[in-house]
């Protein structure tokens, strides 16, 4: 029944737009009318993902393990009901439990969610069409959540990057638009998700756009990507409130003396950045390759298997901790979970966290457990992002360093501000994605005083980092994108005309209307020439092919009856002007291996085959930008 109500709301919807020549949108305006549906159903989708991580966290970390997650200023967090002691003991087996449950789901109905869901999103876009399964994001609303619920160490957004993405294809299948819109509303649900979920609608739709390559940007899918990213994150505030993710300094004061240590703060992150990146490789590569006693570990044990090794390497540093310090017993640290608990510490500091240089060793300690941690859950296959703890390992670093120099350089210096341009530079610089990077800062911060530090320390990640990327599917360009690759085909045979490359009329055979069979197959006998233009005073009435005088060969009889005219198939000619681009359309169509190119006067002057067509195209894209091999 919900079914039927549902197609039937799109055949209506359909029906609008294509009623009526005074609606104008019909062409722009339709793609913007699917984005704001992706928009619509990304931000609902998100905000039920985000509620039910936060009520799981509530559920298993606090009311049964007696634990109390760290949560940023914007999310919901409940610690342990009174009476309920802390058990490290379940705390330690949650996270390979939730790894369990989600490795189940993903193993046997749908692979698509194992992992973080960025780079399957990715794929998607550049492989596969835009296609994602129907099923696709609303199980990984499920898995994600029991994952992250369960103590999984990973984020939100990386997820909902593969829900967003999935709700735009789910969208575009029902309404039957194209492939290429079909990509470009999987960009607006990518953009819709991030704004609802991280609350920063311009930096999501920037970053949706540049997500997908190293170098270069979707750029046609930037306004409906746009579009969503307002629908999506005006849904989420709608049903939940206007609340900013991270409580912050409410300015950051420009200082200018300042700048050199932000670009040793971006080298310091960078290296961190790195080793990230190749442990999670290493990780993963270990993970598929494991056995047991000579037995492969099935593909649904392996996230328990990491949650396992989560529990036993976080549990016990938190009652160590409780004991040598001031951390309450239970209390957590952001290791374990979705939260951003450990970001905030590092911007705003905490109750809990010591002073001075032990503050800031403390902070780069969290950073290191929190990379260790998130590489044990993503890379062993669990349903959690590495688009979040990406964030809080470069606010934790940020937070550090920032406190190092209010020490050693300047006490007016705020570890908060180069929190913030750790986060941008930590992700911005493994995603390269260093425009989406920068204006989350700004809207995080709430003001654009951080923007000049933001600027130099995303240079300097995008630089550094040019090797290196969290995404293995991101192609650098649209280039070697098998989603353009048939653009960039028609663009570059736009920039040459069938005058530059055809045979020109003296160095071809030509057979006149009246010439009988015989004559012809004499001339054909010595020459390569597969397609031979009919004329009368050098107007073109029709083509001869080599398979057609072949097959005249085999009756003699009639080879002295026939004539060229006889013999002849209508002929497209193509004129002087005329692009390769449609001189390939017309070979194609016509199945023709060759056509005849007539001036303005209607007259032969050549001939264009398709082997002079393949010639001419390799010689252009040798000539491409970014291509250094010279052209033959």
């Amino acid at each position: 029944m919900a079914r039927a109500t549902f197609e039937s709301a799109t055949d209506l919807y359909r029906g609008v737009l294509a009623s009526g020549k005074e609606l104008e949108f019909q062409v722009v305006g339709r793609l913007l009318l699917h984005a704001a549906l992706v928009g619509l159903g990304a931000g609902i989708l998100g905000a039920v993902f985000v509620r039910l991580v936060e009520w799981l966290q509530e559920v298993l970390l606090a009311h049964s393990a007696g634990y109390s997650p760290l949560c940023a200023a914007g999310e919901v967090c409940h610690g342990p009901p009174e009476g309920v002691a802390f058990n490290p003991w379940l705390l330690a087996l949650l996270p390979a439990l939730g790894g369990l449950v989600a490795g189940i789901i993903g193993a046997f109905l749908s692979k698509e969610t194992i992992g973080g869901g960025g780079n399957v999103i990715i794929d998607v876009f550049h492989n596969k069409n835009g296609e994602v399964r129907r099923r696709v994001p609303f199980l990984k609303v499920l898995t994600s959540s029991i994952a992250l619920g369960s103590g999984g160490s990973g984020g939100r957004e990386g997820p909902t990057m593969l829900i967003g993405g999935g709700v735009g294809s789910i969208v575009g299948r029902y309404l039957h638009v194209t492939p290429r819109e079909r990509r470009i509303l999987v960009v607006a649900g990518v953009a819709a998700g991030i704004a609802a979920v991280f609350r920063t609608p311009l930096g999501a739709a920037l970053l949706a756009v540049e997500v997908f390559y190293r170098d270069d940007f979707e750029a046609e899918a930037l306004i409906p990507a746009v579009f969503a990213s307002v629908v999506g994150y005006s849904s989420f505030i709608f049903l939940f409130g206007e609340e900013r993710l991270f409580d912050h300094a409410a300015r950051y004061p420009f200082a200018a003396l300042h700048l050199p240590l932000y670009a040793l703060m971006a080298l310091m992150t960078c290296v961190f950045a790195g080793g990230f990146v190749k442990l999670l490789r290493s990780v993963e590569h270990a993970t598929a390759t494991v056995r047991i006693r000579g037995v492969a570990v099935p593909q649904y044990l392996k996230p328990a298997l990491g949650g396992l090794l989560l529990g036993v390497l976080v549990v016990p540093l938190l009652v160590v901790l409780s004991k040598e310090t001031e951390i309450p017993l239970g209390q957590g640290l952001g290791i374990l979970g979705g939260s951003y608990g450990a970001a905030q510490i590092a911007v705003t500091g905490a109750d809990f966290l010591p002073l001075g240089w032990a503050g800031a060793l403390v902070l780069t300690l969290l950073a290191l457990l929190k990379l260790l941690a998130t590489t044990l859950t993503v890379g062993t296959g669990g349903s959690a992002g590495d688009f979040g703890p990406s964030l809080v390992i470069g606010g934790l670093l940020g937070g550090a360093f920032g406190r190092a120099a209010q020490l050693l350089v300047d006490p007016a210096i705020d570890p908060g501000a180069f929190a913030l341009v750790g986060m941008g530079t930590f992700y911005g610089g493994i995603a390269h994605v260093p425009l989406a990077s920068l204006v989350l800062v700004c809207e995080l911060s709430g003001s654009y005083d951080l923007l000049v530090p933001m600027m130099l320390s995303g240079g300097i990640a995008f630089v550094a980092l040019r090797r290196v990327s969290v995404y293995p599917a991101q192609p650098t360009s649209r280039r070697e994108s098998a989603a353009h690759r048939e653009d960039f085909v028609w663009d570059v045979l736009r920039t040459a005309r069938v005058s530059e490359v055809m045979t020109p009329l003296s160095d071809i055979v030509v057979f006149d209307a009246n010439l009988p069979a015989t004559d012809m197959v004499r001339q054909v006998a010595a020459v390569e020439q597969s397609v031979f233009p009919v004329v009368s005073d050098l107007r073109v009435v029709g083509l001869v092919t080599t398979s057609v005088l072949r097959t005249a060969i085999w009756s003699p009889q009639t080879l002295d009856v026939l004539s060229a005219r006889d013999l002849s198939s209508p002929a497209t000619a193509l004129a002087l002007d005329d692009d390769l681009h449609t001189a390939l359309e017309r070979l194609l169509d016509l199945g023709q291996r060759g056509l005849p190119v007539v001036d303005g006067t209607g007259n032969l002057v050549g001939l264009l085959d398709e082997a002079r067509v393949g010639q001419r195209y390799h010689l252009l894209t040798q000539r491409q930008p970014g291509n250094t091999q010279p052209p033959e």
